[in-house]
């Protein structure tokens, strides 16, 4: 059965949230913040990650304030501590054993604030490959702030006002699909641009984008990032040579509009009612 692992930022550094996913049988990675009691409480966790030595490095490519790519070395430490709850909230929740993952860069970077993650989690960490593994993971979280982005500033989910906890839920669900489809078109589209269109498209919304976004090039030589670039510019995107990809908001607001188009076909052709 695969995983289900909650990444989060220093939000998300909530000890009710720690003992619920560990309730619910789930795992969580989460970027801290709070220098918690350890052990028997006589000591905190600094103090204890403060022995641990560096156990490898891992490299990733950092950008400074310009926008310039760096490489950056990370030095790695992690240790399994026991962690108590909150001095007032310690006789509601249990003392948990958690891991901690450190990764700071080397040196003092120019032109950017020095790396310095400081990740726990309840998953297994019982090497260096382990905790660099984990890094990796934490890494891909601004891809899960995208997929939100989409979730509050597209389908506009905390602006619903259903009564009922089941029906939010069951909207939240609907709108999860929307946003991962919107997020996997513009990645897909930086991945692989040359593929064919059909890889995300049926021949329907190829037909409706030819007739609502044409253009003079020969139907075997337009590939997906021909036609995604199509429903981005439905969305508002100028296309011009200078433009950077498309993002996730005229993706959004494309993918809305082809539903109209679609739509208003369907009624043309008087296969939905007015």
């Amino acid at each position: 059965m695969t995983p289900c692992v909650h990444i989060g930022d220093r939000e998300s550094d909530i000890y009710e949230l720690f003992c619920a996913a560990q309730d619910a049988g789930t795992h969580f990675l989460i970027r801290t913040c709070v220098n918690r009691l350890a052990g028997d409480g006589d000591h905190t966790i600094a103090d204890e990650m403060a022995e641990v030595r560096v156990s490898g490095q891992h490299r990733i490519e950092a950008r400074d304030k310009d926008g310039n790519p760096q490489q950056v070395t990370l030095e790695i430490r992690y240790r399994q501590i026991r962690v108590l709850p909150p001095i007032r909230k310690q006789k509601r929740y249990p003392a948990l054993s958690l891991t901690f993952i450190h990764a700071e860069e080397r040196g003092t970077p120019l032109n950017r604030e020095k790396i310095c993650w400081k990740l726990i989690t309840n998953l297994s960490v019982g090497s260096g490959r382990d905790a660099v593994e984990k890094i990796r993971w934490y890494a891909l979280r601004w891809k899960i702030e995208v997929f939100h982005k989409v979730l509050k500033s597209g389908c506009r989910a905390e602006e619903s006002r259903l009564r009922t906890a089941q029906r939010l839920t069951n909207l939240i669900a609907l709108f999860c699909i929307i946003a991962w489809r919107v997020f996997w078109m513009m990645m897909l589209n930086r991945s692989n641009p040359n593929g064919p269109p059909t890889l995300m498209l049926t021949k329907i919304k190829l037909a409706l984008l030819d007739q609502a976004v044409p253009d003079n090039a020969p139907p075997l030589q337009k590939t997906l990032t021909n036609y995604l670039n199509k429903i981005a510019r439905l969305g508002g995107y100028l296309a011009r040579a200078s433009d950077p990809p498309p993002g996730n908001m005229v993706m959004w607001r494309g993918m809305t509009r082809l539903t109209d188009i679609r739509f208003g076909a369907m009624i043309g052709a008087g296969l939905v009612g007015n």
